[in-house]
C-alpha cells in the first residue's frame, strides 16, 4: 500500500491498512465515472472488499457491513479524519482502515537476523514462509512477524523471495533511506547467487553430457523468453525474444533416488517470476521438491513434508549511503533427503 495509508493510519499488529477510492472526482481512475453516493453508509453497503478467508476462498463474498468500516475498520479519510456513516462521499477522495484478517495456524519455522543496522535487517527466511503478505498468509510472513516482533511497523521487504524458497531476505527499517536501497534492486546493481539440488536428466551417469555442455566447475547461461499466465501458477517458457537470463554451475553430481542428482550455483541476471525454477526444469534438471515445476502438484501450503531445494545464498552490494562493499552469507543448508 502506498505510504498515503501508512501515515494516516498506522498498522496494526504489524499489518498495513487496506485503501479505497470514492467514485467521482476529476482526476483518473477506474471509479471516476460511476456515481457518487450521497453518504459513506451508502457507498459502503455495496463494496465487496477481497480479504483473506483460508485456503478454500481467497476473496470475501458478501460486502463488510457499513458498521464495521467505522468500528473496528477505522474507517479513514485523506485528510486524517475518522469517518462516520452519514458524512457525504470526498468525490475521487482516498480512505483507509483496517481489514478483517482471519486467524492463521502458524508457520512453525523461526526468522534468524544474519545481520542489522539503524537501516536494514537481513534475515534467513525459511522455507515455507512468505516474505509478504500474500494470498491466505498476512500475518504468517517475515514482514508482519517482524513488525510486530521488532514493535516497528516501518519494515517492508526490499525484494521477495518464493514462499517456498528459503534464504536471505533483505528488510529496510527506515522510509528515509528506503529508496536508496530500492534502486539497487532495481537497477540490478545487487550480486545474487542461489544454491540449489536438482534432478540430472533420467539415465544420466557419469561421464554422459548434460544440457548446456555443463561440466564440473564450468559455468553456462540459459536465456529464454518467460510469461506469467494470470490464474496460472506456473510460468511458461515461450518462443520469442529472451527476457530472462540464468548463469549455472554445476558444483558436484551425488546419487539420488536411484538416479542422480547435481548441486548447482544459479545466479539470475533478471528478475522474472520462478525464474531459476523455470529455467532448471525447461532443461529437464527440475529442482528436488519443487512443487510446480515440472508439474503442478498444487500442494496443500502446511504440507511441510517435502523442502524446495533452492537457498538465496548471497548477497552484495555496494552500499548506497556509505559506499562501503557488504556481503551476506546464508546460514541455512540444502537436505536431498528432505526433497
Amino acid at each position: 500500500m502506498a505510504r498515503f495509508g501508512k501515515r494516516i493510519l498506522p498498522p496494526r499488529d504489524g499489518i498495513t491498512a487496506a485503501r479505497l477510492r470514492a467514485p467521482g472526482g476529476s482526476q483518473t481512475h477506474a471509479a471516476r465515472d460511476l456515481p457518487v453516493p450521497a453518504t459513506v453508509r451508502e457507498w459502503l453497503s455495496d463494496i465487496v472488499i477481497p480479504t483473506t478467508m483460508g485456503r478454500e476462498q481467497a476473496f470475501g463474498a458478501e460486502p463488510l457491513a457499513p458498521e464495521y468500516f467505522t468500528g473496528r475498520g477505522e474507517l479513514t479519510d485523506q485528510t486524517g479524519r475518522r469517518v462516520r456513516l452519514d458524512d457525504a462521499v470526498i468525490p475521487g477522495g482516498f480512505y483507509v482502515f483496517h481489514k478483517p484478517v482471519p486467524y492463521e495456524d502458524a508457520i512453525p519455522f523461526e526468522i534468524d537476523v544474519v545481520h542489522e543496522d539503524a537501516d536494514l535487517l537481513v534475515v534467513d527466511k525459511p522455507p515455507f514462509l512468505a516474505s509478504t503478505p500474500n494470498g491466505v498468509f498476512v500475518r504468517e510472513c517475515v514482514v508482519t512477524r517482524m513488525r510486530v516482533a521488532r514493535g516497528e511497523d516501518d519494515i517492508v521487504a526490499i525484494h521477495r523471495l518464493d514462499r517456498v524458497t528459503g534464504g536471505l531476505l533483505a528488510l529496510s527499517r527506515r522510509p528515509e533511506t528506503r529508496g536508496a536501497y530500492q534502486t539497487l534492486f532495481q537497477r540490478r546493481e545487487i550480486e545474487k547467487t542461489y544454491r540449489a539440488l536438482a534432478h540430472l536428466p533420467a539415465g544420466w551417469s557419469p561421464g554422459d553430457a548434460l544440457p548446456l555442455g555443463l561440466e564440473d566447475g564450468e559455468e553456462r547461461e540459459r536465456r529464454s523468453r518467460l510469461r506469467k499466465i494470470d490464474g496460472e501458477r506456473p510460468v511458461r517458457e515461450i518462443p520469442g525474444t529472451p527476457n530472462a537470463r540464468t548463469s549455472i554451475r554445476l558444483l558436484r553430481a551425488f546419487p539420488h533416488g536411484g538416479g542422480w542428482a547435481g548441486e548447482f550455483s544459479l545466479v539470475p541476471h533478471t528478475g522474472r517470476t520462478h525464474q531459476l525454477r523455470v529455467h532448471m526444469s525447461g532443461l529437464g534438471m527440475p529442482l528436488l521438491g519443487d512443487p510446480v515445476y515440472p508439474r503442478d502438484v498444487d500442494p496443500d501450503p502446511y504440507d511441510f513434508s517435502h523442502t524446495l531445494q533452492l537457498l538465496a545464498e548471497r548477497l552484495a552490494f555496494d552500499d548506497p549511503l556509505t559506499g562501503e562493499r557488504r556481503e551476506f552469507a546464508t546460514r541455512l543448508t540444502l537436505d536431498a533427503s528432505r526433497s
